[in-house]
């Protein structure tokens, strides 16, 4: 990405250990707010919003974690104010299943998941058969069959939405096209490259951060109107802080809004509405 846009990356191993070594969680100063987020476009999107911050007597700082693990846990545990790389469903089903308290304190932006393939050109390209890998996150299962749905290539049993559906929730594929819900998010793009099935369903964030936009790259993107837009995550007890408040007021302004849709003007990062 844009050269002027420094990464200041940090090894989640390195920060729980220093940690540890001072006997746990401590408590950051009201006027610094320490965020865990992805490479891109969080992180990105929170450097442009730093100097904003700085204005307002805040200091942000940025840990970044290539992972959909452990952020939730690192904000859970108290290590972090807040982080920031997920959607609702996946917020609600992994806080769930891990027995976490955390809530979403707003959405930032929407980044359109997209389907990529080296061998055919469109959805309806793909022969009888065709394996399509996606990512092992439950809570994109539904996303990523609400392509093929789309596309008139698969149906989902009544009063089941798309974006809701699990694989058992198919009652028509006449090409047997075979989703495989088995590759970790961050190692699609290694699977697309390699050329493994027949496409790759990939995150937006992980496939801009490896050069590919899903504009101009995907045989098929998701739609604007996806209800996946990312969020800021904290616990609950931080919501009415008054630094986490500054923090969504700049994350939601005009300002980032504008930033957002100037340096991804492809489309392949949005404004949440």
């Amino acid at each position: 990405m844009n050269g002027k846009k420094k990464l200041v990356v940090g090894l989640i191993s390195m920060v729980m250990g220093v940690l540890s070594a001072c006997g746990g969680p401590i408590e950051t100063p009201e006027n610094v707010i320490t965020v865990i987020a992805s490479p891109v476009p969080h992180t990105e999107i929170l450097e442009a919003a730093k100097p904003i911050l700085k204005e307002k007597g805040y200091d942000l700082e940025i840990t970044i974690v290539n992972d959909y693990q452990t952020p939730n846990r690192i904000v859970a545990d108290g290590y972090a104010d807040a982080n920031y790389f997920q959607h609702s469903p996946y917020l609600e089903l992994f806080t769930k299943e891990n027995n976490l308290d955390l809530v979403s304190v707003g959405n930032v932006h929407l980044e359109p998941m997209a389907v990529y393939s080296k061998k055919y050109r469109s959805l309806t390209d793909l022969p009888d058969n065709a394996v399509v890998y996606a990512s092992t996150s439950v809570a994109d299962i539904g996303r990523c069959i609400d392509f093929f749905v789309q596309a008139g290539l698969m149906e989902v049993c009544d009063g089941v939405t798309a974006v809701d559906a699990r694989l058992e929730d198919i009652i028509s594929n006449p090409k047997q096209i075979e989703i495989k819900p088995e590759i970790a998010p961050e190692f699609l793009v290694t699977t697309y490259q390699q050329e493994e099935g027949d496409a790759v369903i990939i995150n937006a964030n992980f496939a801009i951060d490896a050069g590919l936009s899903p504009t101009r790259d995907a045989i098929a993107v998701e739609s604007s109107n996806s209800p996946y837009a990312n969020l800021v995550a904290v616990r609950p007890e931080s919501v009415d802080k008054e630094k986490i408040k500054v923090l969504m007021d700049v994350l939601q302004s005009q300002e980032i809004k504008d930033y957002i849709k100037e340096s991804y003007p492809d489309g392949s990062i949005l404004p949440a509405e």
